[in-house]
């Protein structure tokens, strides 16, 4: 097919997901024509939970390469897609394998729990898997003598920490996107809409958490503003989200909260925006990238996945 509108685009994925039995699941943080042809959109945990249980033949991942990674990892007999191999996380990459096998060494007798925003040594490296929407409910599952390593980000263990009182190592890594919220803006904007409450996910750092009327994962965010009676928003996360929560709740106010750098309008993830219609289409008419992964990272990263989503099942989550 030559490049066209996104509707093109659009009938023609839909032909070939059904021609190929594949199904696209797709994370908050992608653009909103992109979230809008898929299958399924979730968080993190959601995502997980939906690529163990697809019957579908082929999962095209509209995300970045760690879910794609995670989707392989519970679903290893299915041909996992990603359209382009450079949506990363930089989160992600401010845990170093070999650096965290160190760190890990130096601190004996103590459980792993790193964030599902890693890469997959990272994971075969760890005890259990946790999401920002399960991280509190993960740790609280744990005895409570029990002494932890949390990686990779500081922001979102530190949250947890504060919320726990728990014996918690915290690796420090950090994510561009969360780190990047101004206070200053933020309040500049509370200040002109004092009517407007402050949403904020745990990745954000400490001084922008304190002054939020509600902290809580992508998917928590979206649950709040479905259910409170508010009628503004400024929401302290990727503003990907802002196009579910406006097909929810139209009438209701959602302001990105704004980077420092002042040139930009609201931080986003140029890795989630890597992702187009077109390399969508691209990648179902050619079934790659492709996922691969050897069986022995497999099985070792499924191990500490599977203890989640066994903690979640429990809790409800």
């Amino acid at each position: 097919m030559e490049q066209g509108l996104s509707t093109d685009y659009i009938s023609e994925i839909k032909r070939l997901k059904e021609e190929k039995n594949a199904v696209i699941l797709a994370h908050y943080y992608q653009t909103g024509d992109i979230q809008d042809i898929a299958d399924f959109i979730g968080d993190s945990l959601a995502l997980s939970q939906k690529a163990a249980v697809t019957d579908a033949d082929i999962i095209l991942f509209a995300g970045v390469k760690f879910m794609a990674e995670t989707a392989k990892i519970l679903a290893p007999e299915k041909k996992v897609l990603l359209p382009d191999m450079n949506a990363g996380c930089s989160l992600a990459d401010s845990c170093d394998p070999v650096e965290f096998k160190k760190f890990i060494e130096a601190n004996p007798g103590r459980t792993i729990v790193t964030y599902v925003n890693t890469n997959t040594d990272i994971k075969a490296l760890s005890d259990i898997i946790c999401t920002s929407s399960n991280a509190l409910q993960i740790i609280e599952s744990l005895p409570p003598g029990e002494k932890v390593i949390f990686a990779p980000d500081r922001n979102l263990g530190n949250y947890i920490q504060s919320r726990t009182e728990r014996d918690m190592l915290i690796w420090n890594g950090t994510c561009h996107v969360h780190e990047e919220f101004s206070l200053e803006a933020i309040l500049d904007i509370r200040k002109r809409n004092p009517e407007a409450k402050i949403i904020v996910h745990p990745e954000c750092e400490l001084p922008v958490r304190m002054v939020a009327d509600f902290i809580g994962s992508t998917s928590a965010l979206l649950n709040f503003t479905r259910k409170d009676e508010g009628k503004s928003y400024i929401v302290a996360t990727e503003p990907g989200i802002i196009h579910q929560m406006k097909r929810e709740n139209p009438d209701k106010t959602y302001i990105p909260a704004p980077p420092r750098d002042s040139t930009c309008g609201c931080s986003e993830c140029n890795f989630m925006k890597l992702i187009t219609m077109e390399k969508i289409y691209n990648c179902l008419v050619n079934e790659k990238p492709e996922i691969i992964i050897s069986d022995e990272i497999l099985d070792e990263a499924r191990k500490p996945i599977l203890r989640m989503l066994e903690i979640s099942k429990k809790a409800g989550l």
